[in-house]
């Protein structure tokens, strides 16, 4: 694979531009494990992808045929690529990520799902619209963790209506969750196989009570690092990626 379409396809700009920044000697290589890059000013050469990092103007970057990211979402962030009244959780992540090439009509990676403004946790984005599609779809019940802090104290009754299923306005199916875990007076760990328009925030007071806070700790098997900042991102590792699947 030539050099310039190696850094096209990691969304470093136009294959121009990419070509540029190889001529002007911005652009190194090296394998992981080795200790120092090499700088290369042929963009057409031909280089094996195989355990490549790429050192672009000083910053290293390893190359992925496809992007799977997480992301520690904020509060007062929206989950769009136009936000209305906060800022865009896409302003979090680096350009490249934001520029990746696409097939479909939008580039970059994309949200798997969204969060509220004010919700904040476990984020995926990805540019593979397969695992976007499987991870987000409710026919997949993939489950999702939110640990959530309620106005009033959380009742067992109120534990067991949410558990049995409670009656939102846009579908007299029964909500249920898959698990409801009491962690203190005003705290709870909800559990999610779908994800409606506001869901956990209208079950809680479809209860009876209102949600103060609201947190996603875990998609599937996978958990949001407790070392992870609000607002830092990283990509996802093998095992990771295999918690998911």
């Amino acid at each position: 694979m030539q050099l310039q379409d190696i850094l096209y396809s990691q969304g470093f700009g136009t294959r121009r531009i990419c070509a540029g920044l190889i001529q002007q000697g911005r652009v190194a290589m090296h394998a992981t494990g080795t200790l120092e890059p090499t700088i290369c000013q042929d963009a057409t050469q031909d280089i094996d992808v195989e355990s490549l990092v790429l050192r672009v103007q000083g910053v290293d970057w390893p190359y992925q045929p496809k992007a799977y990211v997480m992301l520690h979402k904020p509060a007062g962030t929206e989950c769009s690529q136009k936000p209305s009244a906060y800022p865009s959780i896409y302003t979090l992540l680096p350009a490249p990520l934001r520029q990746r090439p696409s097939k479909g009509a939008v580039d970059g990676v994309q949200a798997v799902g969204r969060l509220d403004q004010d919700t904040t946790g476990l984020l995926l984005l990805s540019d593979d619209g397969q695992f976007i599609h499987r991870m987000s779809s409710p026919k997949k019940h993939v489950p999702k963790v939110y640990r959530v802090t309620a106005k009033h104290p959380v009742t067992k009754e109120q534990v067991d209506r949410l558990l049995a299923g409670v009656v939102l306005d846009d579908d007299p199916r029964p909500v249920r969750a898959a698990a409801c875990a009491l962690v203190d007076a005003h705290v709870l760990d909800l559990t999610l196989t779908e994800g409606k328009y506001h869901q956990v925030k209208r079950m809680i007071a479809a209860v009876g009570n209102r949600v103060e806070a609201l947190h996603r700790s875990h998609i599937g098997r996978l958990a949001l690092p407790a070392d992870m900042q609000p607002g830092e991102w990283r990509w996802l590792g093998e095992e990771e990626l295999a918690q998911l699947r």
